[in-house]
């Protein structure tokens, strides 16, 4: 019978929506998270009685049809890309975004990848780089005998350097945005790639034409609502046994015809 297909799809929608509520919870400490939301669309329709057509010669028509759908399927898997609370680390190399903007990060490579996780230090030369060593674009070194460092809100890095009284500019850091965020390629460690989805990245310095600020000693965390993850899990589950009650429906149906055609 079609309703266990139907059935079917109904029950691996909901499979898949629970996967994506359980990477949204895995991920309520991870910094700059962005959670994620499946989105459905029905599948084709079959048509057994057309909506206005002709039901007489003399051209009345049908006022309503019969239209038979075959279930659902994953749309897509949106990102939510809305701020994240800021948290104070103590540490003076990270820095959190607050308003639009993204991190560039040159990977190994060769291709610049962007994040929205600040969670930045040094490396063996001085460079400013993520935690996993990737170099922060445009490079910024800081001298080995600096103190103070400051990382002001429009970006600019600057440090005290033993025998000048005037603090030292470093370098500035640079913020990237795109026309369409959700368009971003995820590839894991906190990093996205642009795509042609999200259109080419355009360039500023931070509190500038749109750009938002940096908060010093300050990481944004995962945008995730531990409730509203849950309350969406119930759902999920929900919906998932409403399904699979209509496969041990027409299962039921399917036997009493069975055994009638026996009999």
């Amino acid at each position: 019978m079609r309703a266990l297909h139907t059935a079917a799809t109904g029950m691996m929608a909901q499979e898949l929506n629970v996967q994506v509520i359980s990477n949204n919870i895995a991920n309520l400490r991870t910094t700059g998270y962005k959670r994620q939301q499946a989105h459905f669309q029905d599948l084709l329709y079959e048509h057994q009685r057309r909506a206005g057509s002709a039901t007489s010669n003399q051209g009345t028509q049908l006022p309503a049809g019969i239209s038979l759908g075959s279930g659902v399927k994953t749309a897509a898997t949106i990102r939510t890309m809305t701020q994240g609370s800021l948290t104070a680390t103590e540490r003076p190399y990270d820095v959190a975004i607050r308003g639009e903007g993204y991190l560039r990060v040159r990977l190994p490579d060769g291709r610049t990848a962007y994040t929205r996780d600040g969670s930045l230090d040094l490396d063996s030369q001085g460079q400013l780089v993520t935690r996993d060593g990737y170099l922060v674009e445009p490079g910024i070194t800081i001298p080995e005998n600096a103190s103070a460092v400051t990382i002001t809100a429009q970006g600019q890095v600057q440090a005290t350097i033993p025998g000048q009284t005037a603090p030292q500019d470093l370098g500035q850091i640079q913020l990237a945005r795109f026309i369409n965020k959700t368009g971003l390629e995820s590839i894991g460690d906190n990093l996205f790639l642009e795509t042609a989805a999200s259109g080419p990245a355009i360039d500023g310095n931070p509190g500038t034409d749109g750009f938002g600020t940096l908060q010093q000693s300050y990481l944004e965390e995962a945008n995730v609502n531990a409730v509203t993850e849950l309350s969406a899990l119930i759902a999920a589950q929900r919906a998932y046994e409403m399904n699979a009650k209509v496969v041990t429906a027409t299962e039921q149906m399917l036997s009493s015809t069975t055994q009638m055609f026996r009999g």
